[in-house]
């Protein structure tokens, strides 16, 4: 028997599958992953970007984001101008295209971020009880999340570094 033998726990592991979901973010202002979990099971996965069928973001799709990364606005400012869907808002939409139950029977959401205040509804209203997360907006709105019961836990960003890196070193041992 090895004693030493290590793996990520589930959140880790989980949080990890976020990472690489953002990966394929085609937002030009802010990458973000999502995953939504039940019983140690992956349903779906979403990150932030254009709508199927638009031109990506980083293609000149979203003039809001053109205009952040021009500089001619802030973070936070016209969010209402965004054509990005928000990977958590994806994740929820790829459960209901594949006709699947993402709320119940205690499902959890992994997300790099903290969600929204639209995404955070979503979330309440499938019914999501707990979110982890490696970071938040400022203006998340914490209260919303308590008042509804969904606990949110912010994982050390360290441990999913440190699993990433071994992942990476894996492959440097394999050539």
């Amino acid at each position: 028997m090895n004693n030493s033998f290590e793996r990520p726990g589930w959140d880790e592991y989980f949080m990890l599958q976020a990472e690489l979901a953002k990966l394929r973010s085609n937002c030009m202002t802010r990458q973000v992953g999502a995953v939504i979990v039940r019983n140690h099971r992956q349903l779906a996965t979403g990150y932030n970007g254009t709508p199927p069928g638009v031109k990506n973001c980083y293609e000149g799709g979203c003039k809001r984001c053109q205009l952040r990364m021009e500089g001619k606005i802030e973070s936070g400012e016209s969010l209402d101008r965004c054509l990005c869907n928000h990977a958590e808002a994806n994740a929820i939409m790829h459960c209901a295209i594949l006709g699947i139950e993402a709320g119940s029977e205690g499902a959890i959401l992994y997300t790099t971020f903290v969600p929204c205040l639209e995404c955070t509804k979503m979330a309440i209203t499938i019914g999501i009880k707990k979110i982890f997360s490696l970071g938040s907006y400022p203006e998340t709105d914490f209260g919303l999340l308590k008042e509804a019961g969904v606990d949110v836990i912010q994982l050390d960003k360290a441990k999913i570094q440190r699993w990433a890196k071994e992942l990476v070193n894996s492959y440097d041992q394999s050539k």
